[in-house]
């Protein structure tokens, strides 16, 4: 079992967030050996520099937060960070495509993702609080599909937070290696572990520090 600090995305999407926000966001993963730091495309040069020689990885999004953006240019966001030295990419699915039926233009457009980013970590948002359970299910059904590494619950802009159903449910759907991130409202340890017993295997969060220090001290 990884230690709960490798569980956890920290997170800034911010669109005011300074690059001294950054730089302290980037120290706090160091210091506490976090699985990632999750950030907005253009602090991704900033992120790679602060975190070298660390085991931390920096995860960006891709098609955030909507997901609306075209195929075309999910691909040239993925491929752009990529070329920055990104290491995961968490992009988000178009809800509106999914939810007009139109399955194959969602998957195809998360395999292309993939694609773009050559073997490293993709994470499917399917944005859980827009959806129907049968949606969340044929969302995390399609991401299997495409080729994605992970599902993951929600942006944290939109309506809903990552809920110990919603994970539970998207697992019963999985299928392969892929796994789950839950991501949005997630401020407690209490939060945490509950989604990890669900069967989370990452968890976006800015509250990361909080989670650990909240740890029932043994």
């Amino acid at each position: 079992m990884k230690t709960l600090n490798k569980y956890i995305d920290h997170t800034n999407l911010k669109p005011d967030s300074k690059q001294e926000v950054i730089r302290k966001l980037c120290s706090d993963a160091r210091e506490w050996d976090f699985a990632s730091v999750c950030v907005n495309p253009c602090n991704i040069p900033l992120a790679k520099q602060l975190l070298e020689g660390t085991t931390v990885k920096v995860c960006t999004v891709i098609g955030f937060p909507l997901g609306q953006n075209t195929t075309k240019v999910k691909v040239a966001e993925t491929e752009d960070a990529y070329a920055m030295g990104c290491d995961e990419f968490d992009m988000v699915i178009n809800v509106g495509r999914l939810k007009d039926g139109e399955e194959d233009y969602v998957r195809n457009e998360i395999a292309a993702v993939v694609a773009a980013a050559k073997g490293k970590t993709v994470k499917v948002i399917i944005e859980t609080g827009l959806l129907t359970d049968q949606e969340k299910a044929t969302a995390t059904r399609l991401s299997c599909e495409a080729g994605a590494h992970f599902v993951k619950t929600c942006t944290g802009v939109s309506q809903g937070v990552a809920t110990v159903a919603d994970i539970k449910l998207m697992k019963a759907n999985l299928t392969g290696a892929v796994e789950l991130k839950a991501s949005s409202g997630i401020r407690t340890y209490e939060d945490a572990q509950a989604l990890i017993n669900a069967g989370a295997n990452r968890l976006g969060t800015s509250a990361g520090i909080a989670i650990i220090t909240g740890a029932p001290k043994n």
